[in-house]
């Protein structure tokens, strides 16, 4: 069953178009990949299906209802939650604190403060210091463990290697592959193609704002990529 099917999406800043009418498909438990160039409109999108950009209502539709370009507190109440790029961790809160900020919709799910703490077991023995006092990966499971307790059905994670090393990369991977494997469905943005392609079923490529290569990675050849990706 489709779970998100966006139609046709533009978006902008002011006067300036940063998208030209996307067309993406998430199936129910899909893990689907946006790849592409820094510029190419990744983080937009993600934005606009979060809420953060205004978008025409019929762009944008979750579990066969239109959503596009409703308030980002009434999507998380549907289960559309996004990791933000850069993590955007509150430095004033503790660990505990930034998990309980994902929960602040109370969205029932199976997601709790313990669950989280079991899958990065580094957070609860540091919940009560300041999320900023983390590491840059632990920061980002801080990010994933604050998003997961939102209980999404769709998970918007983007940039999730930005900065960090290829073991800590490795590990943050592999906890999504749990989530999805658990039902949720995930649509990750990443510039890391070898490391998102191997966990996608479905990927999807921007170019200057527009799908420049879409299909199912097993499918699809270096050349094909790469000249998606470059233009070239």
């Amino acid at each position: 069953m489709t779970l998100l099917s966006v139609r046709n999406l533009s978006a902008f800043y002011g006067d300036f178009q940063a998208l030209f009418g996307v067309s993406l498909d998430a199936a129910e438990g899909e893990t689907v990949a946006v790849i592409g160039a820094n510029g190419a409109g990744k983080t937009t999108f993600l934005r606009a299906l979060a809420g953060a950009l205004p978008v025409s209502r019929d762009a944008v539709e979750f579990s066969g209802q239109p959503v596009g370009g409703r308030p980002a507190h009434t999507l998380v109440d549907l289960g559309i939650v996004l990791v933000p790029e850069g993590r955007k961790i509150f430095p004033s809160l503790s660990v505990r604190e930034n998990l309980q900020i994902g929960a602040y919709r109370r969205r029932a799910g199976p997601w709790t403060l313990e669950r989280v703490y079991r899958l990065f077991p580094v957070l609860g023995e540091r919940r009560d210091q300041p999320g900023t006092n983390l590491s840059g990966g632990e920061q980002q499971m801080l990010a994933i463990g604050r998003g997961l307790m939102a209980n999404p059905r769709l998970l918007l994670v983007d940039e999730i290697s930005l900065g960090l090393a290829p073991v800590v990369v490795k590990h943050l991977y592999e906890v999504l592959g749990g989530v999805h494997r658990e039902g949720t469905t995930l649509l990750v943005v990443e510039q890391d193609v070898s490391q998102v392609l191997a966990v996608a079923q479905r990927v999807y490529c921007f170019r200057k704002g527009a799908v420049a290569l879409q299909g199912v990675p097993a499918r699809l050849t270096r050349a094909q990529i790469s000249a998606a990706y470059f233009g070239a």
